[in-house]
């Protein structure tokens, strides 16, 4: 929703006690303040990337009181800058920092001078699985983004929030489970609370791992369930265990990753004037007959043909077909519904 500049500092601070908790809000730019929500929710999970103006929150013991909806808060900051204070101590965050907090506790936020981006995860406490008196530990401080768990957690995030639309929304609760037991471990480690983990939080994590490292080595072609197997320190059977209760096996979802980046290659406009054989190579396929039979049971086309409907889809000439699909586009609404977006803009 597009706002009149001197009514988008109060729907802005509305806005966000209604996705957070109660807050008390104050700015310098009150008179245009600009801001930008998304929402996505997963279950009981919910994910919001928003930009906006300089800010500073605040929740007061007395909101507390008032409203507790009994969450845990984590900020994944993009860009910008901010820091924190609680219980007489402060924390300065960097980018790729996560900032965390509990809706039962007062704390003060507030962010540098520029506008910042950040990704917001609010998750009931009752989804993580470490004692509430460990995460009360390092609650306020920092969570890296950049290494181990936390990096992992962001760089789901990250990917969630770059495009929503391959997701139906009877996928959201799923989605939700993945980033509680992200939030889990991140949490876990942090506290040095690991060995209090449940069995299955500690399957999917591994799971999440090893899929990363496939997305980061799909271009080797020693890329082999043996190989991933060993970089994990598990069996093979293990690992093929794993696979089997995700619904798909490690050999088929190297291949669909492989097959889905030559996908992305042969529809950019940029990467046009790249022969075929070396998208195919850059995604671990060194025989070209073998691209060719693999790409076409994946997308009922050859790859040639993709790439010159994707050429003539941005040229607009007759006969260009729709190449990608599943695209949703978030519109400005009020219902949110599933896994899909509902945009909040107040400029």
């Amino acid at each position: 929703m597009d706002l009149p500049p001197r009514d988008r500092f109060d729907a802005w601070a509305q806005r966000m006690g209604s996705t957070h908790a109660p807050m008390r809000l104050t700015t310098d730019r009150t008179e245009d303040y600009r801001g930008h929500q998304r929402v996505i929710e997963l279950g009981e999970v919910v994910v919001w990337p928003a930009t906006m103006d300089p800010l500073r929150f605040h929740r007061t013991a007395r909101l507390v009181r008032q409203s507790d909806p009994e969450t845990y808060h984590l900020s994944l900051l993009l860009k910008g800058e901010g820091a924190a204070v609680w219980d007489r101590r402060q924390a300065v965050y960097r980018i790729n920092d996560f900032h965390t907090n509990s809706s039962s506790r007062s704390w003060e936020v507030s962010t540098g001078p520029d506008p910042v981006t950040i990704v917001g995860v609010e998750i009931p406490r009752t989804l993580v699985a470490v004692p509430g008196h460990r995460v009360d530990r390092i609650l306020g401080g920092l969570v890296s983004g950049r290494e181990g768990s936390g990096a992992l957690l962001a760089q789901f995030l990250r990917q969630l929030i770059s495009d929503t639309g391959p997701y139906r929304p009877s996928d959201a609760p799923r989605l939700g489970t993945v980033v509680a037991d992200l939030v889990t471990v991140a949490f876990a480690n942090a506290v040095d609370a690991d060995p209090s983990l449940p069995p299955e939080t500690r399957s999917r994590t591994l799971v999440l791992h090893i899929k990363d490292h496939v997305r980061r080595h799909l271009a080797d072609p020693d890329l082999t369930p043996a190989r991933i197997a060993e970089a994990h320190h598990i069996s093979r059977s293990y690992l093929y265990r794993l696979f089997q209760d995700e619904g798909v096996g490690i050999a088929s979802y190297i291949r669909d990753q492989r097959l889905a980046g030559a996908h992305r290659d042969l529809t950019d406009p940029a990467l046009s004037g790249l022969p075929i054989h070396a998208v195919a190579a850059r995604w671990g396929f060194f025989r070209a007959a073998e691209f060719t039979r693999a790409f076409r049971t994946a997308h009922g086309l050859p790859p040639s043909e993709v790439r010159e409907r994707a050429r003539a889809s941005r040229t607009g000439e007759p006969g260009a077909g729709v190449v990608t699909a599943g695209v949703v586009t978030a519109g400005v609404v009020t219902a949110r519904d599933g896994a899909r977006d509902a945009d909040v803009v107040t400029a």
